[in-house]
């Protein structure tokens, strides 16, 4: 990248970037910025935190483990170390995070905020403003570029519902991404609100810790085993859609796991009507992959309990008329997209901060906007979205190259200064 202005107003910049540039140093972020190295594709990545996968790094709980077999997860062009286990835990996917950043030269701009980024159709151009503050120092930047990528991921965000009383209630109450371990809750009664994996997961924690964990489960669940006759559940699957339809898979995951798991029912668990990958391909919803919760709730180490109704001071009151006396409040409710607050854009993205388009076609928009990470496949499909994108501004990128190192640019004539 180059500078098109000097810094004539002192904490404000202008740079023009000769390739893309990538919103987000996570996984997708990287994945991304990987496949153009490999072309010689120069790019600029902007990531709001002090370093690359600030989620895993940050504001994820100790015990958590890759979810699906390590051959799923790993990015393009770079596998996980033979000597990694099947499912690697979080400090050995973030080791490979870094070497994968290091190995392909990426360097992202750690600590700047995007503000706003927004299509110039006067300009032909990309307008991406951002605010860095490193110590007492601000300085705003206006990038400018032909082509963006946005790669801040599916879970930018915590979401924090709003329950009647929660902030009348005395004890501590923490989004999950705040959790660490269960080991400061030895002997306390905590309130888990959340059911899916990181619900189910804090709950175990918590049960190993010798908390009194109790689980709110409002709406219906899959469960499945992680591994059936000792492979992988999503191997197996994957390895039965070549074959056969979608819904006569989900009745054989769902048989095979009633054998191992039994009638998660009766445990106060109902299963959606919609089989687990139907109801994962159709709206997104990820199914839960057991790796001991379930036993802890058979034991009643882990206690299931209904919906809220509304918090006290020292309790909650369920809406069937239970009340339980807790200590702490873990909510593990969810994540978001942040894109609404700062992509200026309504074609590609929808409200709720994901593509509109179906999945195969997401990944693409008009005017050289492109999204990574935001099939709701989690890693899984971030390597598909990263070299789909990589290959098409490639090819866009060998049109142009040549007419670029013979002239400057006519629109550069339109760029502004800060």
């Amino acid at each position: 990248m180059f500078c098109l202005s000097e810094q004539n107003v002192p904490g404000r910049r202008c740079v023009w970037v000769n390739g893309p540039v990538i919103v987000g140093a996570g996984p997708s972020g990287l994945a991304v910025s990987a496949c153009l190295r490999e072309q010689g594709i120069p790019f600029v990545v902007i990531e709001r935190a002090d370093c690359i996968a600030s989620l895993w790094q940050k504001r994820t709980y100790d015990r958590l483990k890759l979810h699906l077999p390590k051959k799923f997860c790993q990015l393009p062009k770079l596998p996980f170390p033979a000597e990694y286990p099947e499912y690697p835990d979080k400090k050995q996917f973030i080791t490979y995070l870094e070497n994968y950043a290091s190995k392909f030269n990426i360097a992202p701009q750690f600590n700047e905020s995007v503000q706003s980024a927004k299509y110039d159709d006067k300009c032909s151009i990309w307008r991406v403003k951002t605010v860095s503050t490193t110590g007492s120092t601000r300085v705003e930047t206006e990038y400018i570029c032909q082509m963006l990528v946005v790669a801040t991921g599916e879970n930018a965000e915590g979401v924090v519902p709003e329950i009647e009383g929660l902030k009348d209630f005395s004890g501590e109450v923490i989004h999950v991404k705040d959790y660490k371990s269960g080991e400061k809750y030895n002997g306390k009664k905590v309130l888990v609100v959340g059911c899916g994996n990181s619900g189910m997961e804090v709950s175990l924690d918590l049960a190993n810790h010798n908390a009194k964990p109790s689980m709110v489960v409002r709406s219906s669940v899959h469960i499945l085993p992680r591994e059936i006759f000792g492979k992988s559940t999503f191997d197996l699957a994957m390895m039965l859609m070549k074959w056969i339809p979608l819904w006569l898979v989900d009745n054989i995951l769902l048989v095979l796991s009633w054998f191992i798991l039994g009638a998660t029912q009766k445990y106060g668990i109902k299963r959606p009507s919609l089989g687990p990958l139907q109801l994962k391909t159709y709206h997104g919803k990820t199914p839960v992959l057991d790796i001991g919760a379930l036993e802890k709730i058979r034991s009643g180490d882990i206690k299931v309990v209904s919906g809220i109704k509304r918090f006290n001071k020292t309790s909650v009151e369920l809406v069937n008329g239970d009340i339980l006396e807790i200590d702490t409040v873990v909510l593990a409710t969810g994540y978001c997209s942040n894109v609404p607050y700062w992509l200026q854009e309504s074609e590609l993205f929808g409200k709720n901060g994901f593509p509109k388009k179906e999945v195969s076609k997401g990944w693409k928009g008009n005017s050289g906007l492109y999204a990574a990470g935001f099939t709701k496949r989690g890693l899984a499909g971030v390597s598909d979205d990263a070299m789909k994108i990589a290959t098409d501004i490639g090819s866009v990128w060998k049109k142009d190259l040549n007419q670029k190192k013979r002239r400057v640019p006519s629109h550069r004539r339109c760029i502004s200064t800060f």
